[in-house]
């Protein structure tokens, strides 16, 4: 087992990873409302490419993550995994950026398209916004060297993170094609 890269302390860890959580969940939930009026010489859709990028590499993180793990390769799991959170950071960057400059796109497609669309949608964005704290937990408990801990949460986080790292390339392909550039 690897040895631990952090200090335990619960009451701090729970209060950063619960203000970090909401401050995240409040700034996503407000971009519905917010648009910046500004001109880019670029087309600011390339952020949903990225994003769906992004998400399609911690997929495939995450997987490749659990397989070192099941090996016991803990070390090669810990750099997996850490990158998987690195690039969920950028996603989250790039993610406000494109919404910032896009605004909200609305899915044109009807009937069954339109049903799975929002069914995929809406699974998408719950588990996105309850996710977050489930990965900071889960990431603290290993930096502490609580492996059973870590164990019981990553049995919950890693399914939720993995269909959400999955999802969100199928969502970006459902809309793409409505963009307006």
């Amino acid at each position: 087992m690897l040895q631990a890269t952090l200090k335990k302390n619960d009451i701090k860890a729970k209060w950063l990873i619960g203000i970090f959580s909401f401050v995240v969940f409040a700034i996503v939930t407000a971009l519905d409302m917010i648009k910046l009026n500004i001109k880019v010489s670029f087309d600011v859709h390339i952020f949903a490419v990225a994003n769906a990028v992004i998400n399609s590499l911690v997929a495939v993180l995450l997987v490749a993550a659990l397989v070192a793990v099941k090996q016991r390769k803990y070390q090669q799991h810990k750099n997996l995994m850490l990158a998987a959170l690195v690039l969920s950071i950028l996603f989250l960057v790039c993610y406000i950026s494109h919404h910032l400059l896009s605004g909200v796109t609305k899915f044109g497609g009807v009937g069954f398209a339109k049903t799975l669309y929002l069914i995929i949608l809406s699974t998408h964005i719950f588990l996105a916004a309850v996710i977050l704290p489930f990965i900071l937990f889960t990431t603290y408990r290993a930096m502490i060297a609580e492996f059973p801990a870590h164990k019981k949460l990553a049995k919950i986080t890693w399914p939720l993170w993995f269909y959400v790292a999955v999802t969100g390339p199928i969502v970006y392909l459902m809309i793409s094609p409505y963009y307006s550039h």
